[in-house]
């Protein structure tokens, strides 16, 4: 039983039915719908790039029925996909994964494979919403920006050494400068900390060197991670 609903459900080579083409549209349309909703699942994604999940699998299955008989004509095709690619702004891992697989399920219904490309869909779609679901901790979600102003008669360079060793795994000067007439410097570290719990009394031991001056720890700017 199982090899039957893994098997294409008409004959590639005989002509195709009206019904045939339905039953797959209609299956193409309730694959993108599933990768559409995994794409979309506590995340924000443009309601633009949804509509193009959702229409990618019958679209390309349309496609390769109308070549299915013709080898230069689906060379022609694989070359029109892969300038879409490039035509188009740049997109995160999640993005590109839900159209690669989108256009993975309108090729195994275009063949007629419905019971191979459903259990394809629904488990890589049921992977990327696990993946939103789960965090995994990275280096990344420890690393902060620090800012501290101190008085013009401090030695910045290692004055503070100590307390980075003691809260952080590492720190990295990125900016100096003065202000208020030249009587204050104003430090930037990219710092990563060792706990978060921490934070307050790292940022209490700063203030009794920096003669309670102003800090500021804050994440760091989000930046898009793109293919």
């Amino acid at each position: 039983m199982l090899d039957n609903f893994f098997s294409p459900i008409y004959n590639s080579t005989a002509e195709l039915s009206t019904y045939t083409y339905v039953i797959c549209s209609l299956a193409s349309l309730l694959f993108g719908a599933i990768i559409a909703f995994a794409s979309g699942f506590k995340s924000r994604q443009s309601k633009g790039f949804l509509l193009a999940v959702l229409l990618i699998p019958v679209i390309v299955q349309m496609v390769i029925m109308l070549v299915s008989d013709s080898v230069g004509a689906g060379i022609a095709v694989m070359g029109a996909f892969s300038l879409v690619r490039f035509r188009s702004a740049p997109g995160s891992a999640k993005e590109i994964v839900s159209i690669f697989l989108a256009m993975a399920s309108g090729l195994a219904s275009a063949k007629g494979y419905l019971g191979l490309a459903l259990v394809f869909v629904v488990a890589v779609s049921a992977i990327m919403m696990l993946s939103t679901v789960v965090r995994f901790k990275e280096t990344d979600d420890m690393q902060r920006d620090l800012k501290i102003t101190i008085p013009e008669d401090l030695n910045y360079a290692h004055e503070f050494d100590d307390l980075f060793d003691k809260y952080t795994k590492q720190a990295k000067l990125l900016n100096v400068k003065t202000t208020n007439m030249g009587s204050l410097y104003k430090l930037s570290y990219r710092v990563e900390l060792r706990d978060e719990d921490e934070v307050q009394a790292f940022i209490d031991e700063l203030r009794c060197r920096n003669g309670n001056l102003e800090i500021a720890i804050m994440l760091p700017p989000v930046e898009e991670r793109v293919l």
